[in-house]
């Protein structure tokens, strides 16, 4: 019986070089990245059709490999990228290990299923709209959505260029961090600086009551850790995490249109309905609208400036709550889909590093807190991560 966390067909495998820092490890790499020699499937029947095979690696494959981790497959994503929840009408759903009978989060759903469940150590995500985030959060994993612009995107299949980013993922803190200054090129600091810590009240309150619950020890332990106390504020004005979410919408979506309508246009491809549907409202956004939602999200990166640039941390919900179940209506789906957006817009607009932490349960599922940082401070998230 496959495993649902990987890609239909043999499982494609790779040794790693024979001596690095990860060196041991194995990893999985979500089927957006290009593997030489390998179709990249983009969770899609029709997205190889007529494409020429990669002729190398994709640069986070390469660097992985490089540094010693072994590849142990490609793993199932949410067709082109286009879905934050976790299913697939093609390739299947993955499991979520943490929660059984829910789903996993996407779309980097099966590089999530496939380390919660053990079968590798760390894996290789993608994070437009909160594709690394929202599985960590469902699946009790580490994760991040580094700084946006900070990692190499060559070899992977683009959605929308102003939001995509490179992730991982990792079960424990220690990996987590091993994987990090191998991704990000430089050592995660031992020590952890004292810092404020932001409560985003605004935030909070789009979180299920339980999930509120559960994440303030969580808060009061990283507070603990950085030293200086917690402020609670609000990240923006009343009602502004929705108009973000919004605009974050428009954005990207008209993004992904740009992306994926020459193959449209060209082969006529197959999609889900909900898939379809969303490339069809991306393809009647007008000029205006973009124009608007990019005027807004000049606000929301003057706010992170604000907020972040003197060395604070922000603390958020990843997930307003915890794994759904299977077999929901598309529009309880969207529903869902849309209570997401509310909290990863931030990040996304901002381009500023967010990573989850696994350290909460509420009813018996897991559930994340997000720490958020300033441009370039990813390691230092790391850094606390691993310090907790």
């Amino acid at each position: 019986m496959r495993d649902e966390a990987f890609i239909p067909g043999p499982r494609l495998t790779l040794p790693g070089a024979g001596a690095g820092p990860l060196a041991g490890l194995s990893f999985a790499a979500k089927d957006l990245f290009d593997v030489a020699g390998h179709p990249t499937g983009a969770g899609n029947p029709d997205w190889p059709t007529g494409r020429p095979l990669p002729q190398r690696h994709a640069w986070a494959v390469q660097r992985l490999l490089d540094a010693g981790a072994a590849l142990a497959g490609k793993t199932v994503t949410c067709e082109v990228s286009l879905g934050i929840l976790g299913f697939n009408q093609f390739d299947g759903t993955p499991r979520n290990p943490a929660a059984p009978g829910c789903l996993p989060g996407g779309s980097s759903s099966g590089s999530a299923s496939a380390v919660a469940a053990g079968t590798v150590d760390t894996a290789l995500g993608t994070d437009s709209g909160g594709s690394v985030r929202v599985p960590s959060s469902l699946c009790g994993l580490y994760g991040i959505r580094p700084t946006h612009g900070r990692i190499p995107a060559d070899g992977m299949v683009a959605q929308a260029p102003s939001f995509d980013t490179t992730g991982w993922f990792a079960r424990d803190a220690a990996t987590f961090a091993r994987v990090a200054a191998v991704m990000l090129g430089e050592a995660i600091p031992e020590a952890v600086a004292p810092a404020p810590l932001l409560l985003a009240a605004d935030a909070f309150a789009l979180a299920d009551e339980p999930v509120q619950q559960a994440l303030l020890p969580v808060v009061e332990r990283v507070a603990g850790l950085l030293g200086k106390g917690t402020e609670r504020m609000t990240l923006g004005e009343p009602g502004e995490l929705a108009v973000w979410g919004a605009q974050r919408n428009v954005i990207q979506r008209s993004e992904a249109w740009a992306s994926f309508r020459p193959w449209i246009d060209a082969a006529n491809p197959r999609f889900a309905f909900n898939v379809a549907r969303n490339l069809a409202f991306a393809a009647s956004l007008t000029e205006a609208q973009i124009a608007l939602a990019r005027s807004v999200r000049e606000r929301a990166r003057a706010r992170a400036r604000l907020l972040l640039e003197g060395g604070a941390i922000l603390a958020i919900p990843t997930t307003p709550f915890t794994a759904p179940p299977l077999g929901l209506p598309l529009p309880e789906l969207d529903r869902c889909s849309e209570r997401i957006g509310l909290l990863c817009s931030f990040a996304g607009l901002t381009g500023v590093p967010q990573l989850s932490l696994p350290l909460a349960q509420a009813g018996g599922k897991p559930i994340g807190l997000s720490l958020i940082a300033a441009r370039g401070q990813d390691a230092r998230l790391v850094a606390i991560a691993r310090a907790l």
